[in-house]
């Protein structure tokens, strides 16, 4: 496949928009080994270039978020795939929302502070927290 630009102009464009331009063109999923040697022979890259490369154009690929891998090594445009999912809901799962519904409207009463806590604030002095000797520096006297 001989893509329709110059080789400067090949040369300037990044790997990931070849491969946009030659799944574009082709119209159908492609393997990362037929999609680069495609991109390699349109930029007369050798064995050993590619060599080098192909690791990297792999990871270009799985990063770039207009492909896609699929099954077997394949890669596609995103923008071919679309995902149809719909959602039916059934007559009693419609019923449960309502009622769900009905029981949030419903005002919420404030219940009493229950029995069993103790209100008593003094009940700090009475603990031997090991702290009665400590004593409290304020700022402004420690700069005196």
């Amino acid at each position: 496949m001989k893509l329709k630009y110059s080789r400067e102009e090949l040369e300037a464009m990044p790997y990931d928009d070849l491969a946009y331009m030659i799944l574009k063109e082709k119209g159908k999923k492609m393997k990362t080994i037929e999609i680069f040697t495609v991109i390699c022979k349109n930029l007369d890259l050798d064995i050993n270039q590619y060599e080098d490369k192909i690791a990297d154009f792999f990871t270009l690929l799985a990063t770039e978020k207009r492909f896609i891998q699929l099954q077997k090594g394949y890669w596609d445009l995103k923008e071919n795939h679309t995902s149809d999912i719909k959602i039916e809901e059934t007559v009693e799962e419609s019923e449960e929302d309502d009622d769900i519904d009905m029981e949030l409207k419903t005002p919420v009463e404030e219940e009493e502070t229950p029995d069993y806590y103790d209100t008593k604030e003094d009940d700090d002095d009475d603990a031997d927290d090991g702290l009665g000797d400590l004593v409290i520096i304020d700022e402004l006297e420690e700069e005196e």
